[in-house]
């Protein structure tokens, strides 16, 4: 699993501290608990589902006045984000417990709905946060559909306060994100690089050993 990988490659570079959140305990109310006390993590590492919706469609207007039930055939997975008039909220993260919201259904009580979306990222204190990685796994962030999708993640981090941003644009295989975020972890924490030297280094490492399958690293991107 990437994130025990990164654990592991963190606590041998000097981060003893690291605090891992997998499974059903990577929920929505850990994300936002972050900067609360007003400091946030050096580095904050995020392997799990992203999303962004185009512009919504015109809606038929009934009388003058806006349709807001579903067209034929419903509006699909997602849908209250779907329509959203608001790109920050098209667009986000999916942690645990968000299947039931993303269907259709409605939150469990006194919880949120696992659905993270880009405005209420900006709305967080990660004024102490040198890097966010957001990185591909199984269900990586390569399903975001189209480069705004991308940049709205991307702007919600840097409101947020994070001066870095690692993403990957595309879902890449388990296996060469764990090698990829090993060598750029210990390049930056071990060799004491700078981040974009450290990034670089990665990438020319992943170029060498796979020169014949870019899929497998060039989808990652450091964001300043």
């Amino acid at each position: 699993m990437e994130v025990k990988s990164v654990e592991k490659t963190l606590k041998t570079n000097g981060q003893s501290e690291a605090l891992v959140r997998t499974g059903y305990a990577a929920t929505e109310e850990s994300f936002k608990q972050i900067g609360q006390a007003g400091y946030s993590p050096r580095i904050l590492h995020v392997a799990t589902h992203g999303f962004f919706f185009p512009d919504p469609a015109p809606q038929p207007l009934k009388g003058g006045a806006r349709v807001d039930s579903p067209p034929l055939g419903g509006w699909g997975e997602g849908g209250v984000f779907r329509i959203s008039e608001h790109p920050m909220i098209r667009s986000g993260l999916i942690l645990a417990g968000a299947n039931q919201v993303w269907k259709g259904g409605k939150p469990l009580a006194n919880t949120e709905d696992g659905i993270l979306t880009a405005y209420e990222i900006s709305q967080m204190n990660l004024s102490n946060t040198e890097l966010v990685v957001l990185s591909a796994c199984e269900t990586g962030l390569g399903d975001i559909q189209g480069n705004e999708g991308v940049y709205g993640l991307q702007r919600a981090f840097k409101i947020a306060g994070a001066k870095y941003l690692v993403m990957s644009l595309w879902q890449v295989p388990d296996r060469p994100t764990q090698e990829m975020m090993a060598l750029f972890y210990e390049n930056w924490l071990e060799q004491k690089s700078s981040i974009p030297d450290a990034f670089r280094a990665a990438q020319d490492e992943m170029r060498a050993r796979y020169p014949d399958e870019p899929y497998k690293w060039a989808g990652f991107v450091l964001v300043e």
